[in-house]
C-alpha cells in the first residue's frame, strides 16, 4: 500500500471512532482482526468490532483519541495517543494514554498490538495532530 492508501485508511478508521460511522468498521478492518490487548490476543470480524465499538462509545460516553506522533512504515503503523471519555456514572472526565502498531493486509486493518498505561494517563503534549495522520505539531 501506499502512504496515500494508509493514510485515507486512518482517515475512515478516525470517523468510525469520532463520527460513529460504525458502517465503516467492513471497510476497514480485515475479515479476522486479531488484536493483541492487555487482557490477552482475540480474534474479531468486522461485525463482531463494530458491535464492541459502538458499547464502548455507550459504555463511555464523549470518547475522544487525540493523536500525538505517528508514522506509516509500509504495511505498519503506528500512533502515540490518548484517549478521553466521560465517566458514565458522573464521574467527571477519565483518559489514559497508550501506544498502537497496525500491520495492514490488502489494504484493511488486520493486526494490532495496543500497550495503555495506567487509569488517568496522559501525555504532556498540550496540542495533538489535528487530525490523526496530520503532520505533528512543532
Amino acid at each position: 500500500m501506499t502512504r496515500t492508501a494508509v493514510q485515507e485508511l486512518f482517515d475512515r478508521w478516525e470517523r468510525v471512532w469520532h463520527e460513529d460511522c460504525h458502517e465503516l468498521v467492513a471497510d476497514c478492518v480485515a475479515p479476522v482482526y486479531v488484536r493483541h490487548e492487555e487482557a490477552g490476543t482475540r480474534h474479531v470480524t468486522p461485525a463482531e468490532y463494530a458491535k464492541e465499538l459502538a458499547a464502548v462509545k455507550r459504555d463511555r460516553p464523549n470518547t475522544r483519541i487525540t493523536v500525538y506522533d505517528h508514522d506509516i512504515l509500509g504495511d505498519r503503523a503506528w500512533f502515540r495517543f490518548a484517549m478521553t471519555w466521560d465517566d458514565a456514572g458522573g464521574g467527571g472526565q477519565r483518559s489514559r494514554a497508550g501506544f498502537q502498531l497496525y500491520r495492514i493486509d490488502d489494504g484493511k486493518l488486520a493486526e494490532t498490538w495496543v500497550m495503555f498505561f495506567g487509569p488517568g494517563s496522559s501525555w504532556p503534549d498540550t496540542v495533538g495532530q489535528e487530525r490523526w495522520t496530520s503532520p505533528r505539531h512543532a
